[in-house]
């Protein structure tokens, strides 16, 4: 059996960029049973000061300020896409070209056009109509990698819920609520609330319901420019000279009514919200789904657990003396998930640890990594990031409008 390490390129070293390198290097503690892991071998960033203090930390061969020096490298077996969302589609475009296998962090791409460029390559086909395109592929969708997630799916197909009415799903940031937070590439035009956390929003609710038939959405931009990076609140007070400000190119909160037209099923709604404006809030995520049987409920802020109300509890009978009885199915439970995972994951350090952001980008870097080993396509893949852009730019058409309506997805 092969077990010499997959050669792995990292583009683009911020803090997503980060994440990933870490949960390389502890994934042999988590998914002991893959049959190769991979080895970080080169890194590229903007900048060649920064490259070089990224090769350090990773104890990598090679920094570089050109991602083709990884992307292009025929030694390059795996590569990630770390960069901003304004900068995704040249590596990953040269990435497929060589047929490297790919690790996307999200979005796929800036806009609707570079995601079409994207599925192009992924749907090119050679003389004998075989795909060019023969490595796999993953999104860095992690939220559906919480075990109690995947609880979630299973409770779904297995019906529990019974027929879905209604659901609700927030991703709750503070970091643009303060006039004095400074200009970041999050606030240009490729930036923003939809890209940045709707997106995450739209694959799962995707993951666990399917995609929104159609979506009405509003945004808002809360302060039209910031200061530059370098000035502290209280200098951004003086900041009279146009020149130290930046505007402020993409909203900072969205919110979306989707509606949802199966073919078995009656249709459905939901509300997907995701805001930087959220004082208070540092990281949370809040998700409900309800069905005529019972609701589903999840907080990242609690992500050990899954909150089912279903009708396998105890029949509860309430009398008044204005009434006739009333029987009401089920009982609020809090179902313990932890790091229950199947393989490729192990039960490191164990099941009952709680569980975090961080191991839920593991889970889905194991995921990846299972799929390469077994020549397995990725889940979700490039293609899955085409759906999930698709949708985000029907949102953005949305609440471009200067009256917002529904708009199909897809």
């Amino acid at each position: 059996m092969e077990t010499t390490p997959l050669r792995i390129g990292i583009v683009g070293y911020g803090m997503i960029g980060k994440v990933h390198a870490m949960a390389h290097k502890v994934l042999p503690w988590y998914a002991p049973g893959l049959a190769r892991f991979g080895q970080i071998t080169h890194v590229a960033t903007g900048h060649r000061e920064s490259a070089l203090k990224a090769a350090r930390q990773l104890g990598c061969e090679f920094a570089t300020c050109d991602f083709r020096n990884i992307t292009e490298n025929p030694n390059i077996d795996i590569v990630h896409i770390c960069t901003p969302n304004g900068e995704h589609v040249e590596p990953l475009i040269s990435a497929l070209e060589h047929n490297k296998h790919i690790y996307c962090d999200k979005p796929m791409c800036a806009t609707l056009a570079e995601a079409n460029r994207v599925r192009d390559l992924l749907l090119k086909k050679d003389a004998n109509g075989k795909p060019l395109y023969t490595g796999t592929s993953q999104m860095t969708f992690h939220l559906r990698f919480f075990s109690a997630i995947m609880k979630a799916k299973q409770l779904l197909a297995e019906k529990q819920l019974g027929r879905i009415l209604q659901y609700r799903v927030a991703y709750l940031h503070s970091s643009s609520s303060s006039p004095f937070s400074p200009w970041k590439w999050k606030h240009s035009s490729t930036g923003g609330a939809s890209r940045d956390l709707a997106s995450h929003l739209l694959d799962l609710i995707d993951a666990l319901l399917g995609l929104p038939d159609y979506v009405l959405a509003e945004g808002i931009t809360a302060w039209p420019r910031r200061v530059g990076a370098n000035l502290t609140p209280l200098e951004s007070l003086h900041a009279d000279d146009p020149e130290t400000w930046q505007p402020v190119e993409s909203e900072d909160a969205v919110t979306i009514l989707t509606r949802h037209c199966p073919k078995d099923a009656p249709r459905f709604f939901g509300v997907i919200e995701a805001t930087k404006l959220a004082t208070g809030h540092e990281d949370d995520m809040f998700l409900e789904i309800n069905g005529h049987k019972g609701t589903l409920r999840f907080s990242l802020m609690n992500s050990h657990y899954l909150e089912f109300f279903g009708p396998e509890g105890k029949w509860q009978v309430s009398v008044s003396d204005d009434n006739p009885p009333e029987e009401t199915p089920g009982v609020w439970r809090s179902l313990a998930c932890g790091g229950r995972y199947s393989m490729p994951h192990s039960d490191f350090p164990s099941p009952k640890s709680q569980t975090g952001w961080i191991r839920a980008h593991i889970a889905s870097l194991a995921n990846f990594m299972h799929n390469v080993n077994e020549g397995l396509p990725g889940s979700p893949d490039l293609f899955q990031g085409y759906r999930v852009q698709s949708a985000l730019d029907a949102v953005e058409r949305s609440f471009r409008q200067a009256s917002p309506t529904f708009i199909k997805v897809g």
